[in-house]
């Protein structure tokens, strides 16, 4: 007995991942390297999904330096692209205490805007627990046409 053929496509997801110092220094060359690997996954400088992330990968690490930072820890960059399907945007450091949550801030507050940004602009985000400390913070983009 012959059963049917299925088809099914190939799917290859892309993994880029780097550690980085908890420093604005570090957040930077995070969100440069972030944009760099896109360009070699073919998603081009300057296009909606590279300003989208760059954004997005800013406010992360950003966070993770400001509110996630423990003395002589680095933060976690990692980016997984299904091509055509999905960009996930995983920023991890080693303060699971500090859970991050979007509020409104008050009109004359200088900052706790970012959690707001990051949820307008990703399809998805979320807060991991990382094992063995810590948390990730996960933002994802469908990419679905």
């Amino acid at each position: 007995m012959n059963s049917p053929a299925t088809h099914e496509v190939a799917v290859t997801v892309r993994v880029f991942r780097q550690r980085f110092s908890s420093t604005p220094r570090g957040a930077r060359l995070a969100r440069r390297l972030a944009l760099h690997q896109l360009d070699r996954w073919r998603l081009p400088y300057g296009s909606e999904v590279s300003d989208t992330t760059a954004l997005l990968v800013a406010e992360l690490a950003a966070n993770a330096v400001t509110h996630g930072r423990v003395p002589g820890r680095d933060f976690e960059l990692t980016l997984s692209y299904t091509p055509g399907r999905l960009l996930r945007i995983d920023v991890a450091d080693t303060r699971g205490e500090r859970r991050p949550a979007p509020a409104a801030p008050g009109t004359l507050d200088e900052g706790g805007r970012g959690l707001l940004l990051v949820e307008a602009l990703a399809t998805r985000w979320e807060v991991l627990d990382r094992v063995p400390v810590g948390k990730t913070v996960r933002a994802e983009l469908d990419l679905g046409k």
